[in-house]
């Protein structure tokens, strides 16, 4: 199969395409400048993974949660693409994504965090083993950093970006943390690939960003 994956959820920005087989990558230092860099990046992958945008077979997205205007940026950008080739849009789960992008096989329960607004995160609890085979919940949580930490159970691995706050919370908690710099658009391919049967570019209207809240403009 030939893919390309967009993901600019949360303090990061990748894209990757695979063909056939063969992935090839390019990241970005600021995910903020999404709305400037992400077709540019598109284009700069393609032509280095040498794939034409009409030999792809779909297109996979991260869906969030995640930032609301990266969100909002990554799944038009997708759409815009999947509409003029005429092919199924995949939007991937961010957090069992996430979980799944380990390279280890580590066993135990994975919580993944993401944050939301200041002093509030997404947080939820994944096995292993129904990671490595692709069957996921869609139980995500929010709360404070001490929620997060209450709901921690001993000897479960907590994964995240950038969680300054929730660290030293974790830390004194005994509970191990790993910062997810391994998750990237090349972690979207294994569940693309399993989404693929049954979906069409009919489909393509259905596919909205897991928000998880309301937006709420800034007054004032």
């Amino acid at each position: 199969m030939n893919i390309l994956a967009i993901e600019c959820t949360h303090a990061a920005l990748s894209v990757a395409v695979m063909k056939t087989g063969i992935v090839t990558e390019i990241k970005s230092a600021d995910w903020r400048k999404a709305a400037e860099a992400l077709v540019p990046l598109i284009e700069e992958v393609m032509e280095a993974g040498r794939l034409k945008q009409q030999d792809l077979d779909c297109i996979a997205v991260s869906s969030g949660p995640g930032s609301f205007t990266s969100l909002r940026i990554g799944i038009a950008v997708a759409k815009g693409i999947a509409y003029g080739l005429g092919i199924p849009l995949i939007p991937v789960p961010t957090m069992p994504a996430m979980a799944a992008s380990l390279q280890a096989d580590i066993g135990g329960v994975v919580m993944v965090v993401i944050q939301a607004r200041k002093g509030e995160y997404y947080y939820a609890s994944y096995i292993s083993e129904d990671l490595f085979s692709g069957v996921w919940h869609d139980e995500i949580l929010r709360g404070s950093a001490n929620d997060v930490a209450a709901a921690v159970q001993q000897g479960t691995l907590v994964v995240g970006r950038q969680l300054d706050e929730l660290v030293p919370i974790l830390a004194a908690a005994c509970t191990v943390y790993k910062e997810a710099d391994f998750f990237s658009a090349r972690a979207l391919f294994a569940s693309a690939e399993r989404r693929y049967t049954g979906t069409d570019a009919a489909g393509i209207d259905k596919v909205h960003p897991d928000y998880r809240q309301m937006f709420i403009p800034h007054v004032g």
